[in-house]
């Protein structure tokens, strides 16, 4: 069956799944705050609007009258879902799914709480005061995030009395959406963290990926690989801990599940009803599916009969080093295209910004993580971004 789907975010997550979803013979609507966003040069219509706007998200509903909505960002007014919801539209993976996981306070609430999954402790703080009382419960060091940001933004480590400050002011710098409230964690000491790629059906089990490594900057992850190396038992227990969050939340999707792995076991962290940025490593051929493909699969109700990893993978980010108002130019392909198990997105968004992910170098193949991780950064390292009338980066 055919459906029209508007997809809200429009970064390159959307943008590859957008390419899935078109393979599958579907339209495709995609909306984001800024033209030319990479999922609009794939999809078959875009708009631009504020998204936190719940007037102009009406509007755009009513215009195109999807039926389906697949969010991609959490800087959405969604408590608008629930009202399409019952209007017949389906919301990804569900109205309540989105409006929990949009926010670190109702989703880590739920998964301690409600579900009793095991978390690092934590409080909430609207205030810097606040945030003082909840460093002194958790204790030092411990680690605070806006209840609504992306890719890690506005996260940091206060390890004494005297970060407190910064890290509130870089909290909020970082908040996404009118939202200006922080949840403070203690610190777990863990070994490695992974991401749990998890896919739920309408109309079969839930499925999971092999586990994913990465590393992370600033709060935002740099190089990621699959498959990640870890003890059985504490992977069983991730899987069934992801099981049960992603069912008290209920719809079809698949979710990016963050665990800190420790030597006692998994600590639920945190998780995304969509494709997860580390989980670009499956666009290296380590899986039959790559993660949008299994998402497009989940959100159609067509059948996953198996997901079966084929080979060892590596991503590595390109970032941008500067402000531009154009898109740069992409220079040092030949090279790293000269290795036939090596493979680059580029994402095509249409400026930059310090820091910000503009590509990704991927590896394949039968050698150890590790040193595809290597040869990822390596190439990653040898794409080199030229601006407009500016040297080289």
């Amino acid at each position: 069956m055919k459906y029209k789907i508007l997809l809200l975010g429009s970064g390159e997550l959307g943008k590859e799944f957008v390419i899935a979803a078109k393979r599958y013979g579907q339209t495709v609507i995609a909306v984001d705050s800024y033209s030319g966003a990479p999922a609009m040069q794939v999809a078959d219509a875009h708009e631009v609007i504020d998204m936190l706007d719940a007037a102009a998200l009406d509007k755009v509903v009513a215009k195109h009258q999807p039926d389906i909505i697949v969010p991609e960002i959490e800087a959405i007014r969604t408590e608008q879902f629930y009202l399409y919801e019952a209007q017949g539209i389906r919301v990804v993976p569900s109205a309540k799914a989105a409006n929990y996981t949009m926010n670190r306070k109702a989703i880590r609430d739920l998964a301690a709480q409600e579900v009793g999954v095991r978390t690092a402790p934590y409080r909430y703080a609207t205030s810097l005061e606040e945030l003082k009382t909840g460093v002194a419960f958790c204790g030092c060091p411990c680690v605070v995030k806006p209840l609504m940001s992306s890719s890690g933004k506005g996260q940091s480590v206060i390890k004494t009395e005297a970060d407190i400050e910064k890290a509130w002011n870089y909290a909020m710098e970082g908040s996404r959406g009118d939202l200006k409230e922080v949840i403070v964690e203690g610190f777990i000491n863990f070994d490695y963290e992974i991401t749990l790629l998890t896919v739920t059906q309408q109309n079969g089990p839930t499925l999971f990926c092999e586990p994913i490594g990465h590393r992370q900057e600033r709060g935002d992850y740099q190089e990621s690989w699959q498959p990640m190396a870890m003890n059985p038992d504490h992977l069983a227990e991730a899987q069934d801990m992801a099981a049960r969050v992603t069912a008290a939340l209920g719809g079809a999707g698949i979710w990016g599940v963050e665990f800190f792995i420790t030597a006692e076991g998994a600590y639920f962290s945190e998780l995304s009803p969509r494709p997860h940025d580390t989980g670009m490593v499956t666009l290296a051929g380590t899986q039959n599916l790559n993660e949008f493909e299994l998402h497009a699969r989940a959100v159609l109700g067509l059948p996953i009969a198996e997901i079966r990893q084929l080979q060892h993978g590596s991503s590595a980010v390109v970032l941008a080093s500067q402000n531009s108002d154009s898109a740069p130019k992409y220079l040092g392909l030949e090279n790293v295209l000269k290795d036939p198990n090596a493979e680059v997105r580029i994402f095509g968004k249409p400026t930059t910004r310090p820091y910000r992910r503009m590509a990704v170098a991927l590896t394949f193949g039968t050698e150890s993580v590790e040193e595809l991780v290597e040869k990822a950064k390596n190439h990653a390292s040898n794409i080199q971004l030229a601006y407009d009338n500016e040297s080289i980066n």
